[in-house]
């Protein structure tokens, strides 16, 4: 089973929705640890990202990363706050090393640890720091480890890994971002960014089981 440019115009629709649907959530998280607008921002974000799909037809030879770099210039564009850039650099890394029809296994693990490098490059975090970074690294990990499945299989790990990384986040004191000014009150909250991590790969995997 490969991933072409088709999928990834999915996975962008269906992430759409789903961070519509935790808009509120998202931005209760983001509340008690941070400026209270990562559920905006990113419904924001991936509505024009949609937008600007449904607007730009797809060409017979379009890229996965063809579809990523939209994506990531959109967002780069229209969310505001740190969400914008990490998600932007994440997309761009990864659309540089998806610049083909389809995705085979190896080429999927690959979108995802360039996701990561491009996160922690503008973010300069590392796990354990409560941030989108103790989602990314397990679920880029966990693919890695997942090498010989199929292309679902692997992104099914990464999500596994997300989520539970996202959960994980809950007990940690923040040391970098905003939530960093909150010293030890920063504990018991899960990080927002992580949490729309695991959203975001989740739906990358729900892509690919629709026909």
């Amino acid at each position: 089973m490969t991933l072409d440019a088709a999928w990834a115009r999915r996975w962008m629709t269906q992430a759409a929705a789903a961070l519509a649907d935790a808009k509120d959530d998202l931005t209760e998280l983001d509340r008690q640890i941070g400026d209270a607008d990562h559920g905006v921002n990113l419904d924001r974000g991936f509505r024009a990202v949609v937008a600007k799909l449904e607007a730009t037809p797809a060409p017979d030879d379009e890229t996965v990363g063809a579809v990523l770099k939209l994506v990531a210039t959109t967002l780069m564009s229209t969310v505001g706050g740190a969400s914008g850039p990490l998600y932007g650099t994440a997309f761009l890394r990864a659309a540089r090393v998806t610049d083909r029809a389809h995705l085979d296994p190896p080429a999927v693990i690959a979108l995802l640890e360039a996701a990561l490098e491009g996160i922690t490059a503008r973010g300069h975090a590392t796990v354990g720091e409560k941030t989108m970074v103790d989602a990314w690294q397990p679920a880029a990990d966990a693919a890695a480890a997942a090498d010989e499945g199929t292309t679902r299989e692997v992104l099914a790990a990464a999500a596994r890994a997300a989520d539970a990384g996202a959960t994980a986040t809950i007990p940690l004191v923040a040391t970098k971002g905003r939530a960093s000014y909150l010293g030890e009150r920063s504990a018991g909250h899960e990080d927002p960014g992580a949490r729309s991590t695991a959203i975001l790969l989740a739906t990358a995997v729900a892509a690919v089981e629709e026909p």
